[in-house]
């Protein structure tokens, strides 16, 4: 009787556990570099799709800035332990593009899952970024972001400066920048995020000046940088000159400059549209404005910046299933609207931002269509579709740290410049094999 209840026992905890794995929903590591709101947007939307079926779970796990996620991917695929989905900035793309063998094209993601991916149902300027020259989607435009202009509407108004105007060329900003300081309404003027992303690549294509040639690296690899023309240089040289002072304080090289603009240090603040929820959260009296032009050049059409989610090889048919069935949850236009509007990070349907502008969210919040209209608003030319270059990311940390020694008056803006284009172009020559 003994032997017959262990037999019992056993069968009965055999059985628990083949229907416990049978019915165990399949992990999907997502890796990402959110902080802050959008790092609660990212646990919230995880767990909402967690919650709506039970086949699949996906986990967020957080990886540190832009830079040091893709870095952790690219080691973790090295290592053969790559998650399923990364979230790579703006400037990786050519990287992941460039290993082919590593990532799985999420066009081919969403077919093998059922789902047909129609690229005229989302928005032209960011599916085209993220997709090979014949329209296949290489990644799922996460989080597109444009660069555009933040202000604190109390220290205009203690400076004297209108706060329902915020200045719209680059030497209004300067002038509004030193009124600031001179005034005492903040102990600085402006500051700036990403000077590579802002400053150079957007700076380009908003006043539709070269970059690079063929066409930034859109049109093939082997690229001469063209960032040490006179427009570059003018620009440039008046920061540098506004830094002396302090009327400009420089941040950091990616998105570390926010933190002076909410402590109140700084009064004009450029930035990524997806910084808004942070600053919301200050509880500040902002304003925004369009990233600013100068004069006979912009504006023209901003580009996409922010990241997207791509997806490793390698993995099983049940992984691929989930993340299929992922994405397809992240393009809902209910989840792309509220996306969009809690975050500042762009919608990537067309059906979401028709919806937004339906609900009447714009006429409440004008300034939160300007990212969109910014990249809407006309065709893009040959100096405005995008930069992608093989090695971006090494590309920028050449600028960033020419920019930090003409910053500290170690040199002029000309040859901080043209120290760019001679390291940056013998940089692309070599990782591009050409």
């Amino acid at each position: 009787m003994k032997k017959l209840s262990y037999r019992l026992a056993a069968a009965s905890a055999l059985s628990f556990f083949v229907t416990s794995n049978a019915f165990a929903a399949t992990e999907i590591q997502w890796w990402h570099a959110m902080t802050g709101a959008n790092n609660e947007v990212v646990d919230a939307l995880a767990k909402e799709f967690n919650d709506s079926q039970k086949d699949y779970k996906i986990t967020p796990v957080f990886k540190g800035t832009y830079p040091e996620t893709l870095n952790a991917g690219i080691a973790a695929f090295r290592a053969k332990q790559p998650p399923a989905i990364i979230q790579v900035f703006d400037a990786g793309s050519g990287v992941m593009m460039g290993a082919a063998g590593a990532i799985k094209p999420v066009a081919d993601v969403l077919k093998e899952g059922g789902y047909t991916f129609n690229k005229d149902e989302y928005l032209a300027g960011i599916v085209a970024y993220y997709s090979k020259p014949d329209g296949t989607m290489l990644s799922f435009p996460y989080n597109s972001s444009s660069p555009i202009l933040y202000y604190n509407k109390d220290t205009f108004q203690k400076a004297g400066l209108d706060p329902a105007n915020p200045p719209k060329t680059w030497p209004e900003v300067f002038e509004a920048a030193k009124k600031i300081k001179t005034s005492g309404a903040a102990q600085c003027g402006f500051t700036s995020t990403w000077l590579t992303w802002i400053q150079t690549e957007n700076f380009a294509a908003w006043n539709n000046v070269s970059y690079g040639s063929n066409e930034n690296g859109l049109g093939g690899t082997d690229v001469k940088l063209a960032v040490n023309a006179p427009l570059f240089v003018g620009h440039f040289q008046a920061i540098a000159d506004l830094a002396k002072d302090g009327t400009f304080r420089y941040g950091g090289r990616t998105s570390e400059a926010k933190q002076l603009f909410m402590s109140g240090e700084c009064g004009i603040l450029t930035e990524s549209s997806g910084g808004l929820g942070d600053i919301v959260k200050t509880g500040m009296n902002y304003g925004i404005g369009q990233l600013p032009y100068y004069e006979g050049h912009g504006p023209q059409n901003t580009i996409p910046g922010g990241a997207s989610l791509w997806v490793f090889g390698g993995k099983s048919d049940a992984e691929y299933k989930g993340v299929a069935e992922f994405f397809h949850f992240l393009s809902q236009t209910k989840i792309q609207s509220r996306l969009h509007q809690v975050s500042g990070y762009m919608p990537v349907t067309i059906a979401a931002y028709e919806e937004t502008k339906k609900s009447g969210f714009y006429d409440k919040n004008p300034a939160r269509e300007t990212p969109l209209l910014q990249m809407m608003g006309k065709p893009p030319t040959e100096n405005s579709k995008g930069v992608r270059l093989v090695n971006l990311p090494q590309v920028r940390d050449i600028m960033n740290e020419e920019f930090e020694a003409m910053l500290a008056g170690k040199q002029d803006a000309k040859a901080a410049l043209d120290k760019i284009v001679e390291r940056g172009d013998a940089a692309i020559k070599q990782a591009a094999g050409n």
